[in-house]
């Protein structure tokens, strides 16, 4: 591990103390998790602290855990996953924290913290239904007005719950109850034989 790993892991450990759940580094990165009930206090250090200064939110996306490990994992579905720059510093970190409850995940927003958080966290709204308690317009921002579901998560159905098209009668787009069969499709792979071989003229050795 390189000497700047280690002072950064040096410097998690002192600035976030006992928010800092755990820590790994590993291909050259640092994630950490904290607990939901320390999320944006954490956030604020990481972004504030002198030894840290992650003054950029590159991305927040949720993971859904549903059937991880064949179904043997024992712990919370939902993780909402932040990926940090430090332009002062020239590091980098992922930040992981879990959404306590699995019927209804709720964490609290760091859009105070980056404003760039915005519409990262509709997005994950919209898609795994994650709610950002304190968001001030957490709303859909891709799929279309009066969607159900969420669906980014593993239990949401490929076919979808309803389909649109347009009515000539109504004049209008409609929806209804999507009318595409579930199948299960098995990947294939078909090759003929000697697929990939060299001619074998090229294999012949020269005289």
């Amino acid at each position: 591990m390189s000497s700047n790993l280690e002072r950064l892991q040096d410097d998690l450990r002192q600035q976030l103390g006992e928010r800092l759940v755990r820590m790994q580094a590993d291909l050259g990165e640092i994630t950490i998790e904290v607990p939901a009930a320390s999320y944006v206090e954490a956030c604020t250090l990481l972004r504030d602290a002198p030894a840290l200064r992650f003054e950029q939110l590159l991305d927040l996306c949720v993971v859904d855990y549903l059937g991880w490990g064949d179904g043997l994992r024992d712990g919370p579905r939902y993780a909402v996953v932040l990926h940090l720059l430090s332009v002062s510093n020239n590091q980098r970190l992922r930040v992981r924290v879990w959404c306590p409850d699995d019927d209804m995940p709720v964490v609290a927003s760091i859009n105070p913290v980056w404003n760039s958080a915005n519409w990262y966290e509709r997005e994950a709204f919209d898609l795994y239904g994650v709610v950002f308690e304190g968001h001030e317009d957490l709303r859909r921002i891709l799929t279309d007005y009066g969607f159900i579901g969420h669906p980014f998560r593993k239990d949401f159905p490929v076919s979808g719950t309803v389909e649109m098209r347009y009515d000539p009668e109504a004049r209008r787009v409609i929806y209804q109850p999507v009318t595409i069969e579930p199948r299960e499709i098995v990947p294939r792979v078909v090759r003929e034989p000697g697929y990939g071989d060299l001619p074998r003229e090229r294999n012949q050795p020269q005289a």
